[in-house]
């Protein structure tokens, strides 16, 4: 099991291989740094959905619900 389920292990075998395969990748996208439009930096972190906060500018900003783009 181990590396192989990711974020979606806690689901165990329910919902079908595809759909626990489509949280990984949002929930991976949604957890990493992101390029912060002001300082240009990859500092920004997600706070809610569609909220983000650079830690270097220490900004506020919305964007896409998951990622900054």
């Amino acid at each position: 099991m181990g590396s192989k389920t990711r974020s979606a292990g806690r689901f165990g075998v329910r919902y079908g291989k595809t759909i626990r395969k489509k949280i990984i990748t949002i929930e991976e996208k949604q957890r990493a740094k992101q390029r912060c439009p002001f300082c240009k930096k990859l500092t920004a972190k997600r706070m809610s959905m569609g909220i983000f906060r650079c830690k270097k500018c220490n900004t506020k900003f919305t964007a896409k619900a998951y990622t900054v783009e």
